[in-house]
């Protein structure tokens, strides 16, 4: 029998000895893992946060409209206008000041006489004319903005005699904010300011009673400070 080693596979031996030392090698640096280890958790996937395009803007804010109650003595008298103008409801009234004060206010800024005439009564009229007047002749400009109007409130009423029909007139507290500002010829201000204000003006308004009375209007019949 030939006990010759010229067959034997030392290579495949020696291939083998070097995988099993390396593989001690492995276990030696990782360690031995026993049974079924769970999966690493997966990081968590931040949530986008809510696109914003633009910010809304605030609402305007909701004008306040006070009426008397009924059995006060101006509220009387607001019945006994309405006695006589079935059309005549106070918080509708508010609403058309509100109207109108917007539009005299610009009206007078940009000299416009023909709608000041339309609003104001005679008396008013010249009133309001001799002061563009005045700042015409100056060279000055009036700039005014009504923003915002915050409250209107009846404060007083009444009914009397005009020209033998009955006049009702009544006033009305006006609560605004305005830019209201005068500028020279040169453009430099010379009253007011460029920044909105809050103004309180009481507001006169009548008109004859009567719905045969032809142009029966309500037309403002004076304005001051309030």
């Amino acid at each position: 029998m030939d006990f010759s080693l010229s067959h034997f596979p030392f290579d495949l031996v020696l291939f083998g000895l070097i995988a099993a030392f390396l593989a001690l090698r492995l276990r030696s640096i990782l360690g031995t893992r026993v049974g079924v280890e769970p999966a690493s958790p997966a990081a968590p996937v931040p949530r986008p946060g809510p696109v914003i395009e633009g910010r809304a803007e605030p609402p305007a804010p909701l004008t306040d409209y006070d009426v008397p109650a009924p059995e006060t003595r101006v509220g009387q008298v607001l019945a006994a206008i309405a006695a006589q103008e079935r059309d005549f409801v106070p918080a509708q009234f508010l609403r058309g000041v509100e109207v109108s004060f917007r539009q005299v206010v610009q009206a007078f800024a940009a000299g416009d006489r023909a709608m000041l005439r339309e609003r104001l009564t005679a008396e008013a009229f010249n009133a309001f004319d001799a002061a563009i007047q005045s700042r015409e002749q100056a060279g000055e400009t009036q700039k005014s903005e009504v923003r915002a109007m915050t409250s209107l409130a009846i404060v007083d009423a009444a009914i009397d005699q005009f020209a033998g029909a009955p006049r009702a007139r009544i006033d009305v507290r006006i609560v605004s904010d305005q830019i209201s500002l005068t500028l020279d010829k040169d453009g430099h201000p010379v009253a007011g300011t460029d920044a909105v204000t809050e103004f309180s003006d009481l507001w006169t308004f009548e008109r004859l009673l009567g719905a045969s009375i032809g142009g029966a209007a309500w037309r403002l019949a004076a304005s001051r400070s309030a």
